[in-house]
């Protein structure tokens, strides 16, 4: 179902179960779609009703529910009631090199991950991560980059997503157009990345061009002094459209990262504002704190136009029906590799 009253917004909620407060809100600013974290998340029956609430008081069943299901460090359903799964790197750590079956343990792990969400109706997983990691870099990326060269990082990528896509859950790449180079955590500071556009666009432009087809990115909160030396990728314009939109070749849904991240400078209303005029089709909240909401929300547009055509395309290959999966078999040859040594 395509909708044309949702605001170009993903919030976050507070707790475990919608409040009053968010209820009414939700239902008056009809946000797109709800981003999970670890404090919305006990056990299934409870993450199955919330994600209902959120439904409800937007009015719209097939709304997009989101979180960061990755591995390793970032993965926020967990232990007890969903298994632990490996980060970016161990793929190829317990491949010792081989890059092929690093990609198939990617597309397992991601193929139970999906397993996991769609069962209690999420729908879109924030992965995978293309990010091509350099010596230096921020403990941000770290283990969560798949490997140091490009194609590779590609490869197991694609295998994710399409790990993904199997058990009927949409895949957002990030950190368009990588997040690799950053020596400080975007989520404190803003970083900024010297290297010049032409060696980017041969190293970390690299993997995003090749899984440019894939439906939904998402931006770093990164200053490309070559490209754009005043600001951040999700508020370039010049970034966005030469780069990711242009020379990347992305057509998808482009999202913010998350604008409550400290990289981003200036009141709730002028980041969203910054992020709309910059060529994002959505701008991402997600810290539940609803005084920041409610102003990200006063600056936020109606979906249209080509952003609403993206969405609705997004809409459109939501809740496919998963393909034929034993989950027991796959945990398994999935535990077999992970505990061979690396």
């Amino acid at each position: 179902m395509s909708d044309t009253s949702s605001r170009a917004f993903v919030v976050g909620c507070e707790g475990a179960h919608l409040n009053a407060d968010e209820i009414k809100f939700f239902g008056n600013m009809r946000p797109w779609g709800l981003i999970l974290f670890r404090r919305n998340i006990v056990e299934p029956s409870q993450v199955k009703a919330l994600i209902s609430e959120f439904r409800d008081a937007v009015g719209r069943p097939d709304a997009p529910v989101l979180v960061d299901q990755e591995g390793g460090r970032v993965q926020r359903l967990g232990p007890p009631h969903w298994r632990r799964y490996p980060s970016g790197a161990r793929f190829m750590e317990v491949s010792k090199g081989d890059v092929n079956a690093a990609a198939e343990l990617a597309r397992l792990s991601a193929r139970l991950i999906a397993h996991d969400l769609f069962d209690v109706g999420i729908s879109i997983d924030c992965a995978p991560v293309l990010d091509l990691p350099v010596d230096g870099m921020t403990d941000a990326i770290g283990d969560r980059a798949y490997a140091r060269d490009p194609m590779t990082i590609a490869k197991i990528g694609r295998a994710f997503a399409d790990g993904l896509i199997a058990g009927g859950i949409l895949p957002v790449i990030k950190h368009m157009p990588g997040h690799g180079r950053a020596m400080v955590d975007s989520h404190k500071d803003l970083p900024l990345v010297q290297t010049p556009k032409d060696i980017l666009s041969k190293t970390d432009f690299v993997p995003f061009r090749r899984l440019a087809d894939l439906p939904i990115a998402m931006t770093a909160h990164i200053v490309f002094h070559d490209i754009d030396p005043d600001n951040p990728a999700t508020a370039s314009r010049h970034l966005i459209q030469t780069i990711i939109r242009s020379e990347i070749g992305f057509g998808g849904l482009l999202l913010s990262d998350d604008m409550s991240m400290e990289a981003l400078k200036g009141d709730f209303g002028s980041r969203a504002r910054a992020i709309f005029e910059a060529g994002c089709d959505m701008a991402v909240h997600c810290n539940g704190r609803i005084e920041e909401a409610r102003a990200v929300a006063a600056a936020t547009p109606y979906l249209a136009g080509v952003s609403l055509e993206r969405a609705n395309r997004v809409i459109s290959m939501l809740n496919k029906a998963p393909e034929a999966f034993d989950p027991v078999d796959a945990a398994a040859k999935l535990d077999a590799a992970l505990a061979l040594p690396s």
